[in-house]
């Protein structure tokens, strides 16, 4: 197919082609068989960063990843088809390479556009495929793409990844200055609103998701908004801006603070954490263990509630792939060395949700957490968002 030569193509002159296999990256954790049995049993929505070459280069390696979160219980996954300054020709080709390879077992998956779907995954025992970029950038400079966004099944939508664009500001183009949210970046969000796509403030720099807030709270009030994936900074007592005395900045500098994080709840919206490992305190473990995950969502719940939280792995796949791909592409993570240096001293990748999920149940039980919260965190504080947005 014309898609698959093309990115293979591009996968291959990156050198990211290789045959490492996503199940080498992360530990399986012992769980009891009641916590696996809760998992299989309720909605669990993940959300991850594997696009083509990146994540992955070989159907086999998703198919593989994709059956393991399956057998797990894993509902379904919010699957990042763009970053960076990628553009409307790339988001194109990305999703129907991801459909292509998908509908080679059809029967398999569902692709979202309603909650309902969600729901039907859940009862019919398919997994949920709900589209998301984490770049503007992709519309080109025409709102009137947004609106085919969503009719592809685009659910949300970041205004910037780390750097500059029309938008606002990134989380890394942020350390050294955040001229905040544009008027183009306005016209994005009424757009999108307009549509029933959830703005998602992830790798955002803080005065921009200061001044999303802000105008939606004027313009769409009511409307909530997404932290799809960004662990607390707080919980490591790290400021996210602050530049470390080896010049690299604090291992935090994707993480977003309790007032981004109460500003967002207090939309009605919902912040997940996520368990890659070289975003959380700059301590690198073999692999991110159960208490750790834990931990990150017990500090949001005791910050904003239970009912504004989530989870997101944030998962990679392969990470040889991001590595190779990072290291080539460095301009997009000015970020003094930080991710380097981390993935040179151990930061091997993220939680795979199906292999750790179980026993992060099993901590948390023993916190005192009823089966409902969990369901709410796991799942349907996220569907309630999707539903209130989505048209």
């Amino acid at each position: 197919m014309k898609f698959k030569t093309l990115l293979l193509s591009a996968a291959i002159s990156i050198g990211c082609l290789n045959t490492a296999v996503a199940a080498d990256l992360s530990k399986d954790w012992p769980s009891s068989k009641k916590a696996d049995d809760f998992v299989k049993s309720s909605i669990v929505l993940d959300f991850f960063a594997a696009p083509y070459g990146l994540g992955w280069t070989e159907p086999e390696e998703m198919h593989t990843y994709l059956e393991r979160a399956h057998q797990a219980g894993i509902t379904g996954v919010s699957a990042t088809l763009s970053a960076s300054t990628q553009d409307w020709e790339y988001f194109q080709k990305e999703h129907a390479l991801w459909r292509d390879n998908l509908l080679d077992t059809k029967d398999r998956y569902i692709f979202v556009k309603h909650v309902e779907d969600i729901e039907r995954a859940h009862k019919e025992g398919k997994y949920a495929f709900i589209w998301n970029s984490q770049t503007s950038t992709i519309i080109d400079g025409d709102l009137s793409k947004i609106a085919t966004l969503r009719e592809m099944g685009l659910a949300s939508m970041q205004l910037v990844y780390n750097s500059v664009n029309k938008a606002g500001t990134g989380v890394i183009s942020a350390i050294k200055n955040d001229d905040g949210l544009t008027d183009w970046g306005k016209q994005i969000i009424d757009e999108m609103v307009k549509q029933g796509i959830v703005v998602d403030l992830s790798h955002t720099g803080l005065q921009t998701t200061e001044g999303v807030i802000a105008y939606m709270s004027k313009k769409h009030p009511g409307v909530p908004v997404l932290y799809t994936h960004s662990t607390p900074a707080g919980l490591y007592n790290c400021h996210p801006q602050k530049i470390m005395t080896e010049g690299r900045l604090a291992p935090c500098y994707r993480n977003i603070t309790d007032q981004q994080a109460v500003a967002a709840a207090k939309t009605g919206g919902v912040v997940s954490p996520t368990f890659t490992e070289w975003m959380m305190d700059g301590v690198f473990p073999d692999d991110i263990a159960p208490y750790q995950a834990a931990d990150m969502i017990d500090y949001y719940v005791k910050l904003v509630g239970v009912d504004h939280v989530g989870i997101a792995t944030d998962d990679q796949f392969v990470m040889k792939y991001v590595m190779s791909f990072a290291k080539k592409n460095a301009h997009v993570y000015q970020d003094n060395g930080y991710m380097f240096d981390a993935f040179d001293r151990g930061a091997a990748g993220s939680a795979e949700l199906a292999k750790i999920l179980p026993a992060v149940v099993d901590v948390l039980w023993e916190r005192g957490y009823t089966n409902d919260d969990l369901q709410k965190i796991f799942g349907g504080n996220v569907m309630r968002v999707y539903k209130q947005v989505w048209k």
